[in-house]
């Protein structure tokens, strides 16, 4: 039998992007691959690569720039650029790096095979389209070997909302829902690897409307008491939600769903109306804020998450000082805070710029501030029981490390837990990023 090919991928941004790659490396995995965590003995290497952050597409150049060397030692070594940067690049990757011998988009991996068939024989391959068929029934069902007790599931990929700021309508394409008997069977097929907490995927996860067997259209609350009947399937988990798309059926599931962790990213981007409108977020503070009111009524020990934008075009002193007195009223258990910056082709790129020193100053404040309120939080976890999923063992002998219902990172000394358990934990202490605990059973 001849030697597998080796197969380095390195993934960018998202949690998309993290199961984007898991499937890229299955659907290789036909023509003879397997995954390596170096490049430097790999024979193929792919960039998973993300187009949210600023000047990504730099970063992939760079990136590749790495690899001439090694392009130049093995000419046999297949060099290839997936996902959004792949998309919104297409062409100009190739002519900017000759050594890539593929390109593809988010929509088009199951054609990988295809596509590192073409570039073995000379050609450079490429595909950036959005085709009509589903990529995920193209690809085989999931191998069967262990995985971790928590994963990543997509359900939902694209957008409709077009915020000024964002690429990913253009990068991700329309809003499309995987139908709801597809996702239940891969969750089955992960729990039955080991699985035992599922984080549910979309970049409008809140607005999965996925075709249910019965032929109506499934909501994700509905989508979830399913996975909840799940047996050995534990914990429930989505992100990223919009706030336009949080719906009366899913604020009630995460009072009564058991399974349903109490953890809900929930981005905002902004307190100022002005600029939630310039935005074209299709809300206001106001309707945000009776939101979470609503939510924590529903839960009330839930962790809130969001996203924020500082320094937007147009933001004045008074338009941050809207999102900080937001930020205050939400109290926010962790939060992903940016400079904004501009991305070609989105409206607000248009738009005049405010100097980066005031963005630096403003994200800054906003920062501390978080800190300040997820400190709080975290502190007052001293001295409760929380439920943990152990995922790896820590840095100490004997130390594992998991995640709580909360997500919040917790560590604990003990031979007895095994990766996959779920033990309940009395929290003894707060670190600046995690807690330390006791298990208790």
């Amino acid at each position: 039998m001849s030697e597998p090919k080796k197969l380095y991928i390195k993934t960018y941004g998202c949690q998309m992007n993290v199961y984007d790659s898991e499937r890229m490396v299955e659907a290789l995995g036909g023509s003879g691959y397997v995954e390596t965590q170096t490049p430097d003995d790999a024979d193929m290497i792919l960039l998973n690569t993300c187009h949210i952050r600023e000047k990504a597409a730099e970063k992939v150049y760079s990136e590749l720039g790495r690899y001439k060397t090694l392009k130049s030692e093995k000419p046999d070594l297949k060099i290839g650029v997936a996902g959004c940067v792949a998309q919104a690049e297409g062409e100009e990757i190739m002519r900017r790096q000759p050594m890539v011998d593929l390109v593809v988009g988010p929509q088009s991996y199951h054609r990988l095979p295809e596509l590192e068939a073409k570039a073995g024989t000379g050609s450079r391959a490429i595909d950036t389209d959005f085709p009509e068929e589903d990529k995920f029934e193209h690809l085989k069902r999931r191998p069967k070997a262990k995985r971790a007790p928590a994963a990543f599931l997509t359900v939902q990929e694209g957008c409709d909302k077009f915020c000024a700021f964002c690429v990913v309508p253009y990068t991700r394409g329309a809003e499309v829902s995987r139908p709801a008997e597809r996702v239940l069977q891969e969750a089955r097929d992960l729990v039955e690897r080991g699985v035992r907490e599922i984080t549910l995927l979309g970049q409008n996860v809140n607005a999965y409307h996925g075709a249910g067997a019965d032929g109506s259209e499934w909501t994700l609350a509905r989508l979830i008491w399913e996975l909840d009947a799940i047996d050995g399937l534990e914990r429930i988990r989505f992100t990223t939600s919009h706030p336009n798309d949080m719906q009366d059926d899913l604020i009630e599931a995460h009072g009564t769903c058991k399974k349903l962790m109490p953890y809900l990213h929930l981005p905002v981007q902004s307190g100022s109306d002005k600029i939630l409108k310039r935005m074209n977020r299709s809300h206001d503070a106001q309707s945000y804020l009776k939101l979470i009111e609503r939510i924590r009524a529903a839960r009330p020990d839930i962790l809130i998450s969001g996203d924020f934008i500082v320094g937007f075009p147009e933001e004045t002193d008074q338009d941050f000082e809207d999102t900080m007195n937001l930020i205050r009223e939400v109290q926010y258990g962790q939060a992903f805070s940016f400079k904004y910056s501009t991305r070609p082709g989105t409206p607000a790129a248009e738009r005049d710029q405010l100097p980066e020193d005031v963005k630096t100053e403003r994200l800054h404040r906003l920062q501390a501030l978080i800190t300040e309120q997820q400190r709080a939080i975290q502190d007052s976890m001293v001295g409760r029981e929380v439920s943990v999923l152990f995922e790896r063992a820590g840095r100490f002998e004997e130390q594992m490390v998991g995640k709580s219902e909360y997500l919040h990172a917790v560590h604990v000394t003990d031979p007895t837990i095994q990766i996959g358990d779920i033990r309940r934990v009395r929290i003894t202490q707060s670190n600046p990023n995690s807690l330390d605990g006791q298990a208790l059973n």
